[in-house]
């Protein structure tokens, strides 16, 4: 006999989407040299990132040890400081500068991300393992296996984000970011299959951040930190999993209390018809090496990516229309569909974290200046620069569906931009069109050594010339990085 009233008892098995994601990153061997070569490359991008964004003190005053003169035996480096801290800390710390100047690597999906987010929580976790071992008389964790878990962390985060949009029902895609780390973190911390698990279903049970704090009129600073709580919040789930805890098996599936019943469900009207299975993860493809080797590098400019090819455009442009900047009567920007719902924007910018998320704002300053820097976004520069915002009321944003639809297109994926400026005397400049970003798979041959120069030029910001050189020649040489010890390569980007 059944009652409705009571609930049935029976503990079931893992979901199957936890049960794939863990076997991916238990059992998978990488084997393509293309995600070899990209993810030390995306090491490289990822570390200059974060060690760029230790010139701003918004960014430095998130970092450090919870508690003042704490000390952590075997602590997690922070790369560019003088920094020893739990990996959790660490791990947070590492996240934080990374994404602070939105200038790290970038996929482009149903749902948006930075897949080198989880760089905070796989190296922090890695440096911390390395240590402990040395100290019992065990062997470090190699390089190797960092790239690795990044192959695995971009290929998580971008495969669930090719098909399944959380923005749609108003979560971050950092949620994705806590997700790929935990999976990846527990695979370093050599976990069995169940903790492996019971680890990824906590992290999926944890409350989800809302992206309020990406989007006008609340756009803040939160959204360059959110990442590193993401990644840290990983390390910490991990740790609770390795101690025992007991996961939650029907975590997404449950009715009522699951992940997709709560979370995942459209609230919004012109959605809520949709068929039932719309509220599970689609998996267009397999778990394999696809994201690392496609991601998308920031090479050029500190800017949102969907604005990248705008800004490029804008830098063709400056030579023509700098000298007639007064004579602007409209600039037309044609855009995709994603460009125009996350940074369309008109009206007062507050802060630096609501330009550099404003594609009108992007456009007008390498159209005046001829370049974009992250300099550009600060109040200070803003302020000196009223033209800026002359500009931006001559804007108007047009969607061409061919950008759209290509955007989409999983042979294509671009990020295609146009600009048009138009004269008071009816005369214009011709219309410039950049369909692929220089960190685009297509443009690599391209975009590699300008990748490698922004590299150097981020690291001459914290060191002197020699440890500049001793550390560029280790990442540009793919055999002898993998086989560095992991401890071994964070002493190279100590500063005492």
């Amino acid at each position: 006999m059944s009652h409705s009233n009571v609930e049935s008892n029976v503990r079931p098995d893992y979901d199957p989407e936890i049960q794939k994601i863990a076997d991916y990153v238990l059992n998978y061997k990488i084997e393509n040299s293309e995600a070899w070569n990209t993810a030390r490359n995306c090491l490289m991008d990822t570390l200059g990132c974060g060690l760029l964004a230790l010139r701003f003190p918004e960014c430095t005053k998130h970092l450090g040890a919870d508690c003042e003169g704490q000390i952590t035996p075997n602590g997690a480096r922070v790369p560019g400081t003088s920094h020893r801290l739990d990996p959790i800390k660490a791990a947070f710390d590492i996240g934080c500068m990374i994404r602070w100047l939105d200038y790290n690597d970038t996929w482009l999906a149903a749902e948006w991300g930075h897949p080198s987010d989880n760089l905070g929580g796989i190296l922090a976790t890695a440096d911390y393992i390395s240590q402990v071992n040395i100290s019992q008389g065990r062997e470090p964790l190699t390089m190797k296996a960092v790239l690795e878990a990044m192959i695995m962390a971009h290929e998580i985060q971008g495969v669930l984000a090719l098909e399944n949009s959380f923005n749609r029902v108003g979560l971050d895609h950092v949620f994705l970011v806590k997700l790929a780390s935990t999976a990846v973190v527990a695979k370093l911390q050599n976990l069995p299959r169940e903790r492996v698990m019971a680890a990824i279903s906590q992290a999926i049970v944890d409350g989800q951040a809302l992206r309020t704090y990406r989007h006008a009129p609340n756009a803040g600073s939160r959204k360059s930190w959110a990442a590193g709580d993401a990644t840290s919040r990983a390390v910490r789930l991990v740790d609770i999993a390795k101690r025992g805890e007991m996961g939650i098996p029907g975590v997404l599936s449950a009715p009522q209390w699951g992940f997709y019943d709560v979370l995942f469900s459209h609230t919004n009207k012109d959605l809520a018809t949709k068929a039932e299975e719309e509220r599970k993860f689609k998996f267009q493809r397999d778990f394999g090496s696809y994201v690392m080797e496609n991601v998308l590098f920031k090479i050029s400019f500190p800017a949102e990516f969907h604005s990248q090819t705008a800004c490029e455009a804008a830098v063709t442009l400056h030579p023509q229309v700098k000298d007639r900047i007064d004579e602007i009567e409209k600039i037309v920007l044609t855009t995709h569909e994603s460009a125009i719902r996350i940074i369309s924007k008109e009206g007062e910018l507050a802060n630096p974290a609501d330009r550099d998320h404003c594609i009108q704002y992007m456009v007008a300053v390498p159209l005046l200046t001829g370049d974009l820097v992250a300099e550009n976004y600060e109040d200070s520069y803003h302020a000196q620069h009223p033209e800026i915002d002359e500009l931006r009321s001559k804007m108007v944003v047009e969607e061409d569906e061919r950008y759209s639809k290509e955007y989409h297109d999983p042979d294509k994926r671009s990020i295609a931009n146009a600009i048009q400026v138009f004269f008071t005397d009816g005369s214009s400049t011709d219309k410039v069109a950049v369909e692929y970003p220089i960190g685009h798979k297509r443009r690599r041959k391209e975009g590699i050594p300008v990748l490698e120069a922004k590299f150097k030029a981020n690291l001459a910001t914290r060191f002197i010339a020699s440890r500049c050189e001793q550390i560029f020649e280790l990442c540009t040489d793919q055999a002898k990085l993998e086989q560095t010890p992991v401890n071994e390569f964070m002493d190279l980007f100590v500063v005492n």
